[in-house]
This record gives structure tokens, C-alpha cells and sequence, in this order.
């Protein structure tokens, strides 16, 4: 079986800034780098303490032609693309939080048919972020 793990998750906001403000400031992940290049910026957040995977925030227009830039960006603020899932031991406690801070809901914290106790919410780009939790 080959040994492979998972490194960079992609995450194309609408503003690295604003998202910032989601991930970093009310979610807690920490900066691992921030890129500049060619006018735009790649943001890698890393899990405090598990520096190994990184969630790499970057804008519409980062390494695309401007016609996929807007394409890209029209769907990312209708909530189109695939959300993120993480996962946390108190899914309640971060659900306060998240709250509080101002991010929209889209699911309070519930029992799940198929198994976890989650919630939703989208990052002010417009991604939805279940947030799982694990016993």
C-alpha cells in the first residue's frame, strides 16, 4: 500500500483578506505563509500544532485567465462549488463561537442520521464549512 497523506487543500475566496478574517481570526487556524506573486496572494493556514496540512486561500484570478477568474467567482458567490468538512471535539462550543463572530449560519448543531453532530456555515466568500464533530 502506498504511504500518501494529504498536503495543500485549495480554497479559491473572493477575498483573502475578508476570508481571512473567517479562518484565521474565527476558526483559529494559524498563517503558515502568505505568497505574493503577479498581484495575488496565496494564503496557507495550518491547524495549530498539525503544521502537515495547509488550507490554501487564493483569489478567482490566482494562476487563471480572467474569463475562468469570473466564471470561477460568479459560482464561489452563489455557493456553488464543494464545501470544506472539519472536524472538532466540541461542535457546539465552536458553533457558539463561529456564531458570535458573525458568519453566516446555515445549520445550527444537530444529530445527523448518518452519524456525526454537525453544523454549517458559508465563509464570506460564499463556501459552505461543515464542521463535524469527533468523539
Amino acid at each position: 500500500m502506498t504511504n500518501i497523506s494529504v498536503q495543500y487543500v485549495p480554497l479559491t475566496v473572493l477575498d483573502v483578506d475578508e476570508a481571512l478574517g473567517f479562518y484565521r481570526d474565527a476558526l483559529g487556524l494559524e498563517v503558515a505563509s502568505d505568497v505574493a506573486h503577479g498581484g495575488f496572494r496565496w494564503v496557507s493556514l495550518a491547524v495549530p500544532g498539525q503544521p502537515g496540512l495547509n488550507l490554501v486561500l487564493s483569489a478567482p484570478g490566482a494562476g487563471r485567465s480572467e474569463e475562468d477568474a469570473a466564471a470561477l467567482g460568479e459560482l464561489i458567490a452563489k455557493g456553488a462549488l464543494g464545501g470544506l468538512v472539519l472536524s472538532v471535539p466540541d461542535v457546539d462550543s465552536l458553533f457558539e463561537s463561529l456564531s458570535a463572530s458573525g458568519a453566516e449560519v446555515l445549520q445550527e448543531p444537530v444529530d445527523q442520521p448518518w452519524g456525526p453532530r454537525d453544523c454549517a456555515f458559508r465563509d464570506p466568500s460564499g463556501n459552505m464549512v461543515r464542521i463535524n464533530q469527533v468523539s
